[in-house]
C-alpha cells in the first residue's frame, strides 16, 4: 500500500534492553541501555501505509528526567500508538508480588507505557497493544494478570514454546457482537501464533473480551467500551504474512486500527 497524504504518524512504545542482564556478552553498545523497535513491527505499519515513530522511555537514571518529558506532546503530535511486545509486566504494577524471581518484569517500562497509554487516551488517539501490549493495557485500566500460565492455570495449553517461538500456534474463538468479530463475517475461529507465558487474569473494568482460546479460556483479545479505539491482541500480528490461509488475516485488524486513526486525523484537520 502506498503512503497516503497527509502522512499517518504512529507512535511505537520502546522495547528496552538492559546491560545488567545481557543475552550475549558482546561489549560495545551492548554495555548501554538500548531502546529499540522490532523490525517486523515497523514493517507491519509501513506495509499498511503508516510511518512508525518510536517514543523513548526515561527513568530517574536517564539524562532526561521524567519531569522534563511531557508525553502529552507525543500524543498531540502523533496520530496513534502501538504497544510492542517484550519483557514481562511487573506484578507490582497490578498490586501483586512476584511468585518467582524470574517473573519480576520491567517496572520502568510499565510506568512509562502506562503514562503513554493515558496520554494518548486523553488525547482521543487510537491505541493498539501487541502481546505484552495487551497485558499492559489491561493493567493500565485496573486489570490483573496471571504471572505464569503454566503455574497458575495448570490445565491450560502451552502458550509459549521457546524452541519454536512464533511457530507455536493455537485456535482462537471470536466473541459475537464485537468489533473484532465484525472484521471477519461468518468466521467464528482463527489460528494465531502464541508467544506468552503470562495472560489476563481479571479483565479491566470497562473492557470487553473479543477473543479467547477455546481450549482453556485464556483471553486473547480485549477492547475498551465506548467510542475510543483502545484494544489489544495477545498474539503477534507482525510475525506472519497476512495471507489468511494458515493463520487469521491480521492485516484486517491493523488496517481497521489505522483507518480509525486516519479518520480522526481528518476530522481534526
Amino acid at each position: 500500500m502506498p503512503f497516503l497524504t497527509p502522512t499517518l504518524l504512529v507512535g511505537v512504545s520502546a522495547r528496552i534492553y538492559y546491560p545488567a542482564t545481557p543475552v550475549l556478552d558482546l561489549g560495545g553498545v551492548w554495555t548501554k541501555t538500548l531502546h529499540y523497535m522490532e523490525q517486523s513491527v515497523a514493517q507491519m505499519l509501513m506495509r499498511c501505509g503508516a510511518l512508525p515513530v518510536m517514543v523513548p522511555a526515561v527513568d530517574e537514571r536517564s539524562l532526561v528526567r521524567p519531569s522534563e518529558l511531557n508525553l502529552s506532546h507525543y500524543a498531540a503530535s502523533l496520530d496513534a500508538l502501538v504497544l510492542q511486545g517484550g519483557n514481562d509486566v511487573a506484578p507490582e504494577s497490578y498490586g501483586e508480588t512476584p511468585i518467582n524471581a524470574l517473573w519480576q518484569g520491567d517496572l520502568v517500562r510499565d510506568q512509562y507505557e502506562i503514562a503513554l497509554i493515558h496520554a494518548f487516551a486523553q488525547a482521543g488517539k487510537p491505541v493498539f497493544g501487541i502481546c505484552r501490549g495487551l497485558q499492559i493495557l489491561n493493567v493500565a485500566f485496573g486489570g490483573t494478570l496471571w504471572q505464569d500460565i503454566k503455574t497458575q492455570v495448570p490445565d491450560a495449553l502451552d502458550h509459549v514454546r521457546r524452541d519454536i517461538y512464533d511457530q507455536n500456534a493455537h485456535e482462537i474463538e471470536l466473541q459475537g457482537s464485537t468489533r473484532l468479530q465484525a472484521l471477519y463475517p461468518q468466521v467464528s475461529r482463527g489460528r494465531v501464533n502464541s508467544i506468552h507465558h503470562q495472560a489476563i487474569k481479571q479483565v479491566a473494568p470497562g473492557f470487553v473480551v473479543e477473543a479467547v482460546c477455546p481450549e482453556d479460556g485464556i483471553v486473547e483479545a480485549i477492547r475498551r467500551e465506548g467510542e475510543a479505539y483502545i484494544a489489544g491482541v495477545q498474539w503477534h500480528p507482525e510475525f506472519h504474512a497476512p495471507d489468511g490461509k494458515t493463520h487469521l488475516d491480521d492485516q484486517r485488524i491493523v488496517m481497521d486500527f489505522l483507518r480509525t486513526a486516519r479518520r480522526l486525523k481528518a476530522a481534526h484537520a
